[in-house]
């Protein structure tokens, strides 16, 4: 893995002005004999630094006669590969200027033919497959139809970019798409067996708009390429399901498919929570499985996500306020459809500025509650039109009023609970608070003088514990290995939640500490044999040998090799614990829970980067940085898409199964493509837009 560049900040306090070298002999100075000096310029700036100027990019890196060239290297695989030399088979186009018979000012655009010598430019010619080559990437990537090849429009303006551009077929544009998802499945199956962290996995069923349905296989895990440690999600499977299927097919097929990317045995914990029988599945992956290759024998296995538990706690126990929503439902409707204006008057007379008067959708969470808000938004606005409307019964009276702004303070905490969970590859640590939080809160509702809302709060809170129960133990335990809180926010919302139950918390709280113990001791266990792995811990007995691997020859300097100084150091500490048994030494988990809890100095805590901390500290924590790979990346803070989003576009509902996992997965594997996430001199930032959602049912075909 290599070292990161080191990149010249650019801050008002330092100067960043750059001037040449003087002239005056240093007898110290060593001469630049480096080769990668030919791509840089070594000046001064103001403030005595040196730094290499990128001759490509223009980029300032440090070149203090301590830096080395490392990072210089580095830089110039990136510049070299991304833009330099991609941009050198660029300029083997022949550029043409086009002339038209019409102009665009015209309105059209007309036939245009090319001008100028093939010969302006010695020894350039056109790349025909490399163009092929990123016509069909750019299909894939961005989801758009095959047959975009054979529209007129299209074609005209490639022939008029360039005219030795041979158009490829519908079909050829497909065969090439199946290579590309080929080539980049072997890609990832190589970093899947390479990973040395366990993998989770989250399982959805989506349905085309021909009914049919597919199993969509999806791995998470904590990547470490370039010595940085970065959540991954991958889409690994895109398989048709033919009804009927059974939850046995289903479990069947989840293990069929892990064990082909040869991860069944590095499996760390599953969400079902968009699968069919998602409960009776785990089950039966538990027993297919077997048990000792997993987390706790398979205690930690089945997990559900914190959105999905808030959205069955809410949908299962609304009932109970069906009729107060009804009501408010009838008197939202007629407000806006039958006495609108003089609803606009009362709101100017008022002052009360003018927002959307929200109807509620059936079954949809969200509405329900943005319907509950505008109605108490407008409170006195309705109530002054009740008054005025007084022979009708679509109006709330007073107590009403009261449950109505008890229930929405109710769905106001889950809404903005929800509205919290990122999209993109979040850690498991990150809603722990959040979720024992609303916990204390339901505990206080089921008390509230109003029986509906006391009867509301009651059932959630039941339905709550319950599916809570499964999940508590991972992001307690992520919460421990978060290093602003460990035991603190345990100890904390515990006591609170238990406050009249004091025993109850101690349990609780021993429970947990207990477990996490449990799990450190089998991650202990397991580790105690791969000091004399090199790859992981690079020390062996022949540490020669060892310290050789780190490094090769190159024409000039070192090169690093897979393996890093913090390998090295952790091989150092696993070393010393090995040769010390007769000292009393205390684990690492002991050094970790004795110290303080880190504070950040300054910033947001919500910013807190805690792979960053964790990749600092793995040479202080061996053991713990191994669990905090494999207990964060379990996607317990995902949002789980919604039956209308698992639906197929109308374009891939018409194709054949094998074409439609073919695209579904290579789009989702090139997003993460530095070779082709360059837009416009930038790189892409890896979310999705507009058309790039294949997977979206709005799509257009």
């Amino acid at each position: 893995m290599e070292p990161t560049p080191i990149e010249v900040q650019n801050g008002a306090s330092v100067s960043n002005a750059v001037e040449p070298a003087p002239a005056v002999h240093n007898p110290r100075t060593r001469k630049l004999r480096s080769a990668v000096w030919k791509d840089f310029t070594r000046e001064r700036r103001a403030d005595g630094n040196y730094v290499a100027i990128c001759k490509h990019c223009k980029k300032q890196l440090t070149a203090t006669s301590r830096s080395g060239t490392t990072h210089l290297r580095n830089h110039l695989a990136t510049c070299t590969t991304t833009s330099t030399r991609r941009a050198g088979k660029r300029r083997k186009l022949v550029v043409r200027r086009i002339h038209h018979s019409k102009s665009f000012a015209d309105g059209q655009s007309g036939e245009g033919h090319a001008s100028g010598d093939d010969n302006d430019n010695e020894g350039t010619h056109f790349d025909q497959e490399l163009s092929r080559r990123d016509l069909v990437h750019m299909i894939v990537q961005h989801g758009y139809r095959f047959s975009m090849v054979d529209d007129v429009g299209f074609q005209k303006f490639v022939k008029n970019l360039q005219p030795q551009f041979r158009m490829v077929s519908y079909d050829t544009v497909r065969a090439d798409s199946m290579e590309i998802y080929e080539g980049e499945k072997l890609k990832l199956q190589d970093v899947l067996s390479k990973i040395p962290c366990r993998v989770s996995i989250s399982v959805d069923m989506w349905e085309s708009n021909t009914q049919m349905e597919y199993m969509c296989l999806t791995c998470h895990y904590i990547d470490h390429a370039n010595d940085e440690w970065k959540v991954r999600k991958k889409i690994l499977n895109f398989v048709p399901m033919e009804a009927p299927f059974t939850v046995d097919q289903i479990a069947n097929l989840i293990v069929e498919k892990l064990h082909s990317w040869g991860i069944d045995r590095k499996l760390g914990a599953v969400v079902l929570d968009n699968c069919s029988g998602g409960e009776i599945v785990a089950r039966e992956l538990l027993r297919i499985l077997q048990p000792r290759s997993l987390l706790l024998n398979g205690d930690l296995f089945q997990v559900r996500s914190c959105a999905h538990i808030l959205n069955l706690t809410i949908q299962e126990s609304w009932e109970e306020a069906s009729d107060i929503t009804d009501r408010v439902r009838k008197m939202i409707t007629y407000v806006k459809f039958e006495r609108f204006q003089k609803f606009q008057d009362i709101s100017k007379l008022l002052h009360v500025d003018q927002k959307h008067l929200v109807v509620d959708s059936p079954d949809n969470l969200s509405s329900i509650y943005l319907m509950f808000e505008s109605a108490c938004y407008y409170h006195d606005v309705l109530v002054r039109l009740a008054e005025q409307e007084g022979h009708y019964d679509v109006f709330l009276a007073a107590a009403d009023w009261a449950d109505v702004k008890a229930l929405t303070e109710i769905l106001d905490v889950v809404y903005h609970a929800m509205e919290k969970f990122p999209l993109e590859n979040p850690t498991a640590n990150l809603y722990f608070n959040e979720m024992c939080e609303i916990h204390v809160l339901l505990r206080t509702w089921r008390n509230s003088p109003s029986p509906v809302v006391a009867k509301v709060a009651a059932q959630m809170l039941s339905k709550f514990e319950g599916y809570w129960d499964i999940t508590r133990p991972v992001m307690a335990f992520a919460s421990i290995l978060d290093p602003r809180y460990k035991m603190k926010s345990l100890e904390y919302f515990f006591r609170l939640i238990y406050a009249d139950e004091q025993f109850a918390a101690k349990t609780m709280i021993d429970v947990i500490q207990n477990t996490f113990h449990n799990l450190y001791n089998e991650y202990k266990h397991q580790s105690s044999d791969s000091w004399k792995n090199p790859s992981v811990l690079c020390y062996s007995r022949n540490s020669r040998s060892c310290m050789g691997s780190m490094y090769s020859n190159g024409d000039d300097s070192r090169t690093f090799s897979r393996i890093t100084l913090s390998d090295a150091r952790r091989g150092l500490d696993q070393y010393i614990q090995e040769t010390s048994s007769g000292q009393s030494l205390k684990s690492d988990l002991e050094m970790y829970l004795e110290e303080a809890v880190y504070r950040q100095k300054e910033g947001n805590q919500d910013n807190f980067d805690i792979l960053g901390w964790w990749k600092s500290f793995a040479a202080k924590y061996p053991v713990l940085s191994q669990m905090a790979r494999d207990i964060l990346a379990i996607p317990v803070s995902i949002i789980p898409l919604d039956n209308e989003a698992r639906t197929l576009n109308e374009y891939l509902s018409t194709m054949d199964p094998s074409t439609v996992q073919g695209l579904v997965c290579a789009q989702d594997w090139l997003r993460e493509d530095p070779e082709v996430a360059v837009s416009g001199g930038q790189a892409n930032d890896g979310a999705p837009h507009g058309d790039e959602l294949i997977l979206v049912p709005s799509q257009n075909s």
